[in-house]
């Protein structure tokens, strides 16, 4: 590893950046220093410029990956090698207003009876069934059930750690699917050479991002869903169907971690409720047409 490679990495270590984190905007600026050719503290200004003019016209990245480029990049040079550039502060992908994907109770349930592989459908179930993000149900450990509350230690995105209620049906599949692996510390080991049996001489650690979303991308085709749906839509899904159920948006709201409600104000126009407010007056108006 490179001095300044390290540099950076101790500065956002410091900064209390979490490791994903830390690996995309190491992995920003390695893009970065591959498209010019030369390592990073040998650019100037101009050279960023026209990189993230390339983003933008060649190579025409979304916004969440032009988002990150930036990010990273920033840090380095401000935090790291203490240049502020002009570039830096007016460089921003322009807002995108895009409705998640939102999936049926009935479309929830096709598609997780379609994962094979036992572990990821516990974890997609309990993604699903709690609201939670990608990593966060993946992460799951032993210690974080509390089954006399019945609630789950989510340690979510910032460092933010919350409660979310547990359902007895989930705590059911759980300890089910624990019996099958008895891994010590985490709830979704993942595989290793030495069967699904787990000991703390043979931990693989838990199941990795990519491979739970291959398994719900191949659930995904089985139930022959249209939708453009991926594991997130899992949470979009919880809470449209919690406020279709009348729950508080302040408690779903806490539920997700939301730091804003408005945050999770987007999940009010798309219930059934909201949509009934205009399709039945449409209804009666194109009657006879």
């Amino acid at each position: 590893m490179n001095p300044l490679r390290q540099r950076m990495i101790e500065d956002m270590q410091l900064r209390g950046l979490s490791a994903r984190t830390q690996e995309c905007y190491v992995n920003a600026v390695r893009q970065l220093a591959a498209h010019h050719h030369r390592s990073p503290d040998q650019l100037g200004e101009e050279d960023l410029r026209q990189y993230f003019l390339y983003l933008a016209n060649e190579k025409k990245v979304a916004r969440a990956t032009a988002t990150i480029a930036l990010c990273g990049i920033k840090f380095l040079y401000e935090h790291t090698l203490h240049q502020h550039w002009t570039t830096l502060k007016f460089v921003r992908p322009p807002r995108e207003k895009k409705l998640p994907v939102v999936l049926s109770r009935e479309e929830v349930r096709r598609i997780l009876t379609e994962v094979r592989i036992p572990v990821y459908r516990a974890c997609l179930t309990t993604i699903y069934a709690c609201g939670l993000r990608l990593l966060e149900g993946a992460h799951l450990q032993v210690a974080d059930v509390d089954s006399a509350r019945m609630l789950l230690h989510i340690h979510g995105k910032g460092k933010k750690d919350r409660y979310v209620p547990l359902p007895e049906p989930i705590l059911q599949v759980l300890r089910a699917h624990w019996r099958t692996h008895r891994s010590p510390t985490w709830l979704f080991p993942a595989p290793t050479r030495h069967g699904l049996q787990h000991s703390l001489a043979h931990d693989a650690g838990p199941i990795t991002r990519s491979s739970l979303q291959s398994a719900f991308r191949a659930a995904l085709q089985r139930s022959r869903i249209a939708k453009r749906a991926h594991v997130h839509s899992l949470r979009h899904s919880y809470a449209t169907h919690l406020l279709e159920a009348g729950v508080n948006l302040r408690i779903i709201q806490e539920n997700l971690g939301h730091g804003s409600a408005r945050t999770t104000q987007i999940y009010t126009h798309l219930t059934r409720e909201v949509r009934a407010t205009l399709t039945d007056p449409l209804n009666q108006l194109m009657q006879g047409l």
